[in-house]
Formats: C-alpha cells, structure tokens, sequence
C-alpha cells in the first residue's frame, strides 16, 4: 500500500504538470489545430484517470482544476499523502533504530576446526561401537558353529546308537522267531520246521523267514522230508496246500539249489498214477517225471503238497503258505 502511494506521489504530479504545460500551447494553437489539442487533451485525461483507478487514488486528484474547484478532494489527497510519508519515516526509523536482538556472527576458522574436529570426534565413537558389535556378533557366530558342530555330532552318535538298537532289535527278533519255531512247530535234529498260514510270493516268504532268524524249509534228505510232509499233512488236512519250500531253479532252468546255495541231491516230484494190467499205482519220484516239473522257465520255483508230500513247479509270484526252517 505504502509503494502504491509513493508511485502515485512521484507519478501524477509529472502527469498534472504535463496535462498542465499541454494546456497552454494549446491555446495557442487553438485556431487551426482546436479539435486536434481537444482530441489530444481528452485522451490525456482518460490516462490519468485510469491510472488513478489503478493506484486507487480519488478520480479528481491529478487534475489542478478539479483539485481547485473540490477543495474537500484536495485535503483528502494531501492528507493521504502526508500519512503516507509518516508511516514511512516511522517504518524507516524502527528499521534502523531496533536492533537484532539474535545476531549472526560469522564463523572464524577456529570454530570450523572445532566443527570438524567434534564430527571426526563422533564418527569415531560410532566406529568404535560398530567394532564392539561386530566382536560381538562374531563371539556369537562362534559359540552358534560349536553348537551346531556339538549338535552335529550328537546327531551322529544318536544314528548310531539308532543302528545299534536297530541290530540288537533285529537279533532279537530273529531269536524270538528261532525260539517260537522250536517251540510251536517240529523239531527234528539241528532243524526247527513252523508253518505259516500268511499268502507270500517265493521271495517275500524267504524275506519273513530270514527276518525271524531262519530261512524256507531245506530238507536235506528223506528222512527230513518225510517228517515235513507229516508235519504238514497234520496241519494242513483235510485240504491240500501247496506250500513254498526254499528250493528254485532261478539261476539256470534245471538246476535246482536250496537258498544256501547247496545243490539238491534228491526231488520228490508229483507223478500221475497209471493203471496198466497188473500193474499198482505207483507214486515213484523222479526228476524226468512227464507231470512235474512241467512249467519250464516259467515257473522255477517248488513247493510241497500237503496232503502227499510231493513236489510241484509253480510260478514264483504266485502267493501260497510257506513253511519255515530255523536253526536249533
């Protein structure tokens, strides 16, 4: 508002007296350029008043006319100005006369040393406290690798103690079954012969019995066939059951070997009985005998009748009872 006031202070008065000064030679030139200084006087005094309007001035200040005709607008106008100038001799003076209470003084290289020095200074510190933390950090790096290697080796040390459990589980087992071999089933000599009415293939049977301490029943001679067949006679009657019997010819079609390894020396294969003249059945064995073994490659594996006690050829993934063999 107070620059407003200056510009129109410095501003109309020029306006005033050149509207002033164009006034006098107009009248001069009145004769023949009348309506052309008319023109001329009437556009000035369109520019002063839009020029009051935009400083906000009274639209009868700028012309001395006006001002002489409207003494009331005069007064305003120098009253205006006289506050004007006033407040800004008063701004001037308490500009000039208050001073800063908070002044800036300008830093010295002494305290720029300082600065630097105390922020050298607490990036020190904070290194320092990172290296505290970072000794500690690796102390708990290494207590965590010692337990883990400690965990480790417990880890370890239980596996084994698991296999020897495992083992001891095993023989355990496999005393147990030799026990309830000897005790439920046949004994005959060094041999123990127990039954079992479970459905197994060839290999899964041997599996069972090898896990209980034994293996598929090996007769090692007549004397031990005979006493098998009666003992499964007895069981097993009046039906008759194929039973597996640890005896297979897997290894070349033939040649038979009990699952030790040992070669067979004597068969006892199924023979179909014939009636000729004169003639009485007869339940012979032989090892060519036209009904067994009859299956050729595709069953290499034996098992015993029930009810007569003799040998048959089977396919070894067929499921049947299976009597096992444990040492005595």
């Amino acid at each position: 508002m107070q620059a407003a006031w200056l510009l129109g202070a410095l501003v109309v008065p020029q306006l005033l007296s050149f509207g002033h000064g164009a006034r006098g030679p107009g009248r001069e030139w009145e004769g023949g350029w009348g309506g052309a200084l008319e023109e001329e006087r009437e556009r000035e005094s369109q520019m002063l008043k839009n020029l009051q309007e935009a400083l906000g001035l009274p639209t009868g200040v700028g012309n001395e006319d006006n001002l002489a005709e409207n003494p009331e607008d005069k007064e305003v106008w120098e009253t205006t100005e006289t506050q004007g100038e006033e407040e800004e001799e008063e701004t001037t003076t308490a500009s000039s006369s208050s001073p800063n209470p908070f002044p800036s003084p300008s830093p010295t290289p002494e305290d720029t040393v300082t600065y630097i020095l105390g922020r050298l200074a607490s990036l020190d510190a904070g290194l320092h406290q990172l290296h505290v933390r970072l000794h500690v950090l690796d102390t708990r790096v290494v207590e965590l690798t010692q337990g883990l290697r400690q965990l480790r080796d417990a880890a370890s040390d239980t596996r084994d103690s698991v296999q020897a459990l495992k083992e001891v589980q095993d023989r355990a087992e496999r005393e147990h079954g030799r026990l309830e071999g000897c005790l439920k089933g046949l004994r005959l000599g060094h041999k123990c012969f127990l039954l079992s009415r479970d459905f197994e293939t060839q290999a899964a049977a041997q599996a069972r019995c090898k896990a209980r301490g034994g293996s598929l029943a090996q007769p090692a001679d007549r004397q031990q066939m005979d006493a098998l067949s009666r003992y499964l006679r007895a069981a097993l009657a009046p039906y008759n059951w194929p039973v597996w019997l640890g005896v297979h010819d897997r290894r070349s079609e033939g040649l038979y070997l009990f699952e030790n390894g040992q070669r067979v020396s004597f068969f006892a294969w199924h023979r179909a009985f014939s009636l000729e003249s004169g003639a009485q059945p007869s339940a012979a064995t032989h090892p060519l005998s036209p009904d067994q073994p009859n299956g050729g490659v595709l069953e290499n594996c034996v098992a015993q009748a029930s009810d007569d006690g003799s040998w048959w050829d089977h396919d070894c993934e067929r499921r049947l009872y299976f009597v096992c063999e444990f040492p005595y």
